[in-house]
């Protein structure tokens, strides 16, 4: 098991704006919960708030937002860190993208 357990997820473009990604998710969280995974994380572009907003549908909490060169097009991202702790640890925070970021930060009105 690896010390970090994302949740992604990617939908062909026809089939977007009908629950999909949600119910689909919720299966997944029901799942790993059962398999005892502790907490999910997810990401999303700052560009993209709709995938941002099925993390939150999804019962995920934003915590922080961080830059990375994005490969393969090789152009800087903001990206917006979710996490769902699914053991009760109401405090756990995954830091490893903040670590690795040379930028860092907590938007306002998340």
């Amino acid at each position: 098991m690896e010390e970090h357990h994302d949740l992604g997820y990617g939908l062909r473009r026809e089939f977007w704006h009908r629950g999909i990604m949600t119910e689909a998710g919720k299966a997944v969280i029901q799942q790993v919960k059962a398999d005892g995974i502790p907490f999910l994380t997810a990401t999303h572009d700052k560009e993209n708030p709709r995938s941002g907003a099925v993390m939150v549908r999804l019962g995920m909490k934003y915590q922080y937002s961080y830059e990375e060169q994005w490969q393969p097009k090789d152009r800087l991202v903001t990206f917006r860190m979710y996490q769902l702790n699914l053991d009760g640890n109401k405090d756990r925070i995954y830091e490893k993208y903040r670590e690795n970021s040379p930028l860092a930060f907590i938007e306002e009105g998340l």
